[in-house]
């Protein structure tokens, strides 16, 4: 029996394709005095949910998401994202995330500078309850979603026009929620 390192499981869980380590380039970090200005919670109030999912930098350096899930009045998301900027993502990236959940399904989304409603490319992270996880996403394992609905003709993500990332809880449990998350970087392919 072959015993792999956690990470590497993890890589495997989420189909991606292991690759040799490349360039690692911090996108966001957590210990700068404005790291919270480079944020925003985005809630289903937008659609007429009361869901309550803010967020805050700690003094352990991480961002803490937090809040309360609600499916009442057609409600049932909380994310945080950072606010509109240029990443700088190319073909081949693959984004990695250093989190701890409290055990429910979160997705890692991206956002374009598209003017659509709704709309965002994510890929589900792994289900473990306080433990640190390295999550690795390549650009090109990303699903089109829409009101939470895969879109399946809506193609792959162009790197240069993603312009946000984030975190969402969606999982149709009401209840309360916590996600950290120390760092968000990524890592290009060596050439």
């Amino acid at each position: 029996m072959i015993h792999l390192p956690s990470s590497v499981t993890v890589s495997l869980l989420l189909g991606m394709v292991l690759m040799e380590p490349g360039k690692i380039e911090t996108l966001f970090s957590f210990g700068g005095n404005d790291a919270a200005k480079e944020w925003q919670a985005v809630n289903d109030g937008v659609m007429g949910g009361v869901s309550d999912g803010r967020f805050k930098v700690t003094d352990q350096k991480t961002l803490e998401f937090f809040g309360m899930l609600s499916l009442e009045n057609n409600g049932g998301f909380a994310s945080v994202r950072s606010r509109s900027k240029n990443l700088g993502l190319q073909p081949g990236d693959v984004l990695v995330a250093k989190i701890r959940g409290d055990g429910r399904e979160y997705s890692l989304n991206l956002y374009l500078n598209r003017p659509l409603i709704a709309f965002s490319y994510r890929a589900t992270v792994p289900k473990k309850k306080d433990e640190w996880l390295e999550v690795k996403v390549p650009l090109d394992q990303f699903e089109a979603t829409s009101f939470g609905r895969v879109m399946r003709n809506a193609g792959p993500v162009k790197p240069t026009e993603v312009n946000s990332v984030g975190f969402m809880l969606s999982d149709k449990k009401p209840g309360s929620f916590k996600l950290e998350i120390e760092s968000i970087a990524v890592e290009r392919p060596a050439k």
